[in-house]
């Protein structure tokens, strides 16, 4: 069984080919934001077009960098690349294709990915962090099924506020956790790529404060059993997250004996692709 796996991220986007359990081809491109849907679209239609030629696939999972209508089966808006809003993506794959086709937003099939095939095993209920391009989360239950909320809104801890008088997020709203911690903005604020502000311990140190706040509205509602965290930030490994669990702890009420379990995403830049797989095998066999 050949899936087509699909990641749309803010960064970059990733096409694989699967072979039954096995990660046989990919290839990444990083995203124009600017040029939007018009200029990535094409891209992906032409590398999957002629994959399929060469050896059909079966089917299709994608992850989209933004939130997704799961119920509908569309886009419903990219606030870090622009055409997505409202868009029938599985639509036009799946007619293009002739394969069936199923999508959720990208934090959702990473967490998917990471509690069935890398960090999050074992751990149920687990909550999933992308700390990257944008900020996103996932939610998966005690039966490994994501939860997606009454209307696919379900984990999008990015725009829980953290600072009610920040600057202005790309939703609108002021003091977004993705406002305050992302990538996008961390580089547009400090002029460094967050590899670079990551080195710094000192800069670390007043990070995890707006990091910590919204992971503790994760904890206290969910109570989950592990807490990963993927995305290019998160390859800072234990300077983030030593520093991390100490903030984290710290701000979380005194009785509370919830454990706070924090750990990188095992798979990598690859959850995504994980997560579109297993999305596919439990839609369609």
């Amino acid at each position: 069984m050949d899936t087509l796996a699909i990641d749309i991220g803010g960064t970059k986007f990733t096409v694989a080919r699967f072979e039954n359990d096995v990660l046989a081809q990919h290839e990444t491109r990083a995203t124009d934001r600017e040029a939007g849907r018009e200029w990535m679209l094409p891209q992906i239609e032409a590398l999957a077009l002629r994959w399929h030629r060469e050896k059909p696939f079966d089917r299709c999972g994608i992850g989209f960098g933004g939130p997704v209508d799961f119920a509908r089966q569309r886009v419903a808006l990219s606030t870090h690349a622009t055409g997505w809003q409202n868009f029938p993506l599985v639509e036009r794959l799946s007619g293009m294709l002739n394969v069936q086709t199923v999508m959720d937003n990208d934090a959702n099939a990473a967490a998917l990915g990471e509690a069935l095939y890398g960090a999050g095993r074992s751990a149920r209920p687990l909550f999933y962090m992308t700390l990257s391009t944008g900020i996103g989360g996932g939610i998966i239950l005690d039966d490994s099924n994501v939860y997606r909320g009454a209307d696919s809104w379900a984990g999008e801890i990015g725009h829980l506020t953290v600072q009610p008088d920040g600057p202005v997020c790309l939703c609108g709203a002021r003091g977004c956790l993705e406002r305050m911690c992302c990538g996008l903005w961390l580089e547009r604020d400090y002029g460094r790529p967050p590899r670079e502000l990551m080195l710094d311990p000192a800069f670390v140190e007043r990070y995890v404060v707006n990091l910590a706040r919204g992971l503790k509205s994760a904890v206290m509602l969910l109570n989950p059993a592990r807490i990963v965290i993927g995305g290019g930030i998160a390859k800072t490994g234990e300077a983030l997250f030593g520093p991390l669990r100490s903030e984290l702890r710290r701000q979380i009420t005194s009785w509370s004996g919830a454990r706070l379990e924090i750990v990188a995403a095992e798979l990598g830049d690859e959850s995504v692709l994980w997560g579109a797989l297993a999305l596919s095998r439990s839609r369609f066999g």
